[in-house]
């Protein structure tokens, strides 16, 4: 046993344990579920017990508010896009029918995708409010059962967990056989893992190139006034702009949204009036474009030329997925009122009256936008499109920040920094690592490529990935949850399938020019998930095979000196005692008169009220002095564990488990004699495993998950503890691979 000195001045005791083969096995009914009391692992969870929680009710001025806020959060990306549609066509030749053919694939895209698909459908497939592929992914997991081990991480349920559901959505009453399949499949509930994993790491990806490609695209206007302006100019400007626009983003979202959404609402209003006047003077009856007829014309006319465009239509729904992925910071009526009345109308017209123009001026492609844009509008224009591409940057970084929260929630990612920004709206957030993070990747992509065309293929492959991804889980999610009979399912997914493929088709033949940037930013995310959750799933395995049972803890107990006092033992596991606890009692020679097993948990509320903070349960088999209890909080919650107030809590919630007058006596003169706070501190060290496998297997845990394990918070970071009175005591868990 080493002793040394801690961060805060924490005690620290470093105790070295044998490891998962030579160790004394902490009883085997835990896993199994066997009736034999004394060797069962314990279990509390039937014991806790927490109110129902109603969901937040939102007035009409408050949807409305929340509407005029989205303008500047999520619809920056999908409103700014005519900048960039037309002038990434590359169509030599281009004649009447071939803008009225681009212009109805854009029209057909835009109201297939971003108002029936998002709008309609995927905003319905809401978690506690929040949306994005994890959001789908966590309401998967709520409704199917999923098996230990095909999943990397493992999440613990409680029964009262059923009442925290906002949507409050009853389970059908008999499984569907898509369900059944899941929950008997642990490959397909593996799959279905990775496959939420590579989305969420595409989005991320998103999240860096949206700013570089919005910004580029604006500024890059300037230089059709002024030949001496190069592209090294508008790069360097680009670069100033975008890392101001990062710098921002500690404001919080609900500032940065009320300075953003004025300028939006300008910017759609602008390129409605101004395509509006385009229709009208250029080409009046550029609507017919409607009709889909067009489309066949343009495909028999172009071929595989026209098909190759494809990489470039789709940018007309790029920021479509925000509408879901920035749920949280918002609500879903607001979010379908501010596309409805303000975003489509203004791209319809934005789009129609760019066709209009270039039907008459097809050598302006290239710079369709800008050309476009009426004389005495110009330098106006310039400065309200340069603005709206910084805002357009926003809805893919806040939709990033929800994402890492809610991948923390689930424990698929290392416990980054979260602040919460709003004391109203539980899913604004600000995530300051991540913030950096992407701020590096989107300054090297901008000076990479030099704003060419290569941002466009990258973004676009991005995009199109997400959305195939969706579509499979938002099938699923109909099947399982929505009870939505299984031909109209099959339906959805076909009809959605087919348009993604077709568009993905032409955008990986661009690999080489720039679609694989994605690819590299998220196998870089990827590599911290799994090497985190690969790390987190042994740790799991090796507490559950090293949990001290009810028998053995009777003998821990009764080997060891009882001090006057209580002693907070702080612990990830929501049920049974860790294997630390063993090693602690046996290097100290002691415990505390009243010991308090912790767990921590945040909840999606703004606040817990005073009476469900503690959750406190014992059981018969435990030895005198003993609980077990789950710490509850809110996201804007203080955390602060020290002084009287907090004691006096945890001892009235102590006091209603007390099963006698002695107990409840030994409780009062225990939180008298003064308390003492224990957190555990682990070092996994992996060795065996066979060939290349586990090699990597041993690299991935001995150096990847302990680098992260070191470099990001712990699990009680957050809380406020009496430093003076806090011990760590560290335990090495050896684990030997197969």
């Amino acid at each position: 046993m080493e002793r040394r000195a801690g961060e805060n001045g924490d005690v620290v005791l470093e105790i070295n344990s044998p490891g998962a083969d030579g160790h004394q096995q902490g009883g085997d009914g835990g896993a199994n579920g066997g009736g034999d009391a004394a060797r069962r692992t314990l279990s509390f969870s039937q014991a806790y017990k927490m109110r129902h929680r109603t969901p937040q009710a939102f007035t009409v001025s408050q949807t409305l508010l929340l509407s005029f806020q989205s303008l500047g959060i999520v619809y920056g990306d999908l409103g700014t896009s005519p900048l960039y549609v037309f002038p990434s066509v590359v169509l030599p030749g281009a004649g009447e029918r071939d803008f009225l053919g681009i212009l109805s694939l854009i029209l057909w895209t835009l109201t297939l995708m971003s108002l029936v698909k998002y709008v309609l459908i995927v905003l319905r497939a809401d978690d506690h409010g929040e949306g994005g592929t994890f959001a789908l992914y966590s309401l998967l997991r709520q409704h199917v059962s999923f098996k230990t081990g095909s999943t990397p991480a493992q999440v613990t349920r409680l029964p009262s967990d059923l009442q925290l559901r906002f949507h409050g959505k009853k389970r059908r009453p008999e499984p569907s056989r898509v369900q059944r399949f899941l929950e008997g499949s642990a490959a397909a509930q593996s799959v279905l893992t990775y496959v939420v994993l590579v989305g969420t790491s595409m989005v991320m990806g998103d999240g860096a190139l949206t700013p570089a490609i919005s910004v580029l695209s604006a500024v890059q206007g300037i230089q059709s006034r002024s030949p001496k302006i190069e592209q090294k100019h508008v790069v360097m400007l680009s670069v100033v702009i975008l890392l101001l626009l990062f710098l921002f983003q500690r404001m919080g979202t609900s500032r940065v949204s009320f300075s953003f959404s004025p300028i939006m609402l300008v910017w759609f209003a602008s390129i409605a009036m101004i395509g509006l006047y385009n229709i009208v003077v250029y080409y009046p009856p550029v609507l017919k474009a409607l009709n889909p007829y067009y489309i066949y014309c343009y495909f028999a006319r172009n071929g595989a030329v026209g098909w190759e465009q494809l990489g470039a239509v789709i940018l007309c729904i790029t920021g479509a997925e925000a509408m879901f992925a920035d749920l949280g910071h918002f609500n879903k009526r607001s979010i379908q009122v501010a596309f409805s009345t303000v975003v489509y109308p203004s791209l319809i017209l934005a789009y129609s009256g760019q066709a209009a123009y270039l039907i008459k001026n097809p050598d302006h492609l290239s710079t369709a936008f800008y050309s476009s844009i009426p004389g005495p509008l110009f330098w106006p224009m310039f400065v309200v499109s340069t603005l709206a591409a910084i805002v357009a940057s926003q809805s893919l970084i806040s939709a990033s920040f929800s994402i890492i929260r809610q991948s923390i929630v689930l424990d698929y990612f290392p416990r980054a920094t979260v602040k919460h920004t709003s004391d109203k709206y539980e899913g604004q957030v600000y995530c300051p690592e991540v913030n950096y993070l992407l701020m590096v990747f989107c300054v090297l992509i901008t000076i990479g490529f030099q704003g060419g065309p290569e941002i466009g293929h990258a973004f676009g492959v991005a995009v199109i990935w997400v959305m195939l991804i969706t579509t499979a889980l938002m099938t699923v999610v109909m099947v399982v949850i929505w009870d939505v009979h299984p031909v109209i399912a099959a339906a959805f997914f076909a009809v959605y399938v087919a348009v993604e493929g077709l568009y993905m088709s032409s955008l990986m033949n661009k690999m080489a020019q720039g679609g694989w940037v994605p690819f590299a930013i998220t196998a870089f995310f990827l590599v911290i998930t799994v090497s985190w959750t690969y790390g987190r799933k042994k740790k799991g395995e090796y507490e559950a095979g090293h949990m001290i049972s009810g028998n053995e803890l009777a003998a821990v107990v009764a080997r060891s000196a009882r001090v006057p006092g209580v002693c907070f033992f702080f612990t990830d596991l929501m049920n049974g005692i860790p294997p630390i606890v063993r090693h602690y009692a046996e290097h100290t020679g002691c415990l505390r008169e009243l010991l308090l097993f912790v767990t921590v948990r945040r909840l999606p509320v703004t606040s817990v009220l005073p009476e469900e903070r503690f959750l406190v349960a014992s059981e018969e088999e435990v030895p005198p002095g003993v609980y077990r209890s789950v710490v509850q909080y809110g996201y804007m919650d203080k955390q602060d564990m020290e002084g009287e107030e907090f004691l006096e809590s945890v001892l009235a919630a102590l006091k209603e488990v007390a099963r006698t007058a002695e107990e409840a006596a030994m409780m009062d003169r225990a939180c008298r004699s003064g308390v003492s706070v224990v957190i555990g501190r682990t070092i996994l060290t992996a060795s065996g495993g066979k060939h290349v496998h586990g090699w990597f297997r041993r690299f991935v845990v001995n150096h990847m998950y302990r680098f992260l394990q070191k470099n990001f918070n712990s699990g009680v970071s957050n809380l406020k503890l009496d430093h003076e009175k806090t011990m760590q005591v560290g335990m090495r868990y050896s684990v030997k691979l197969d």
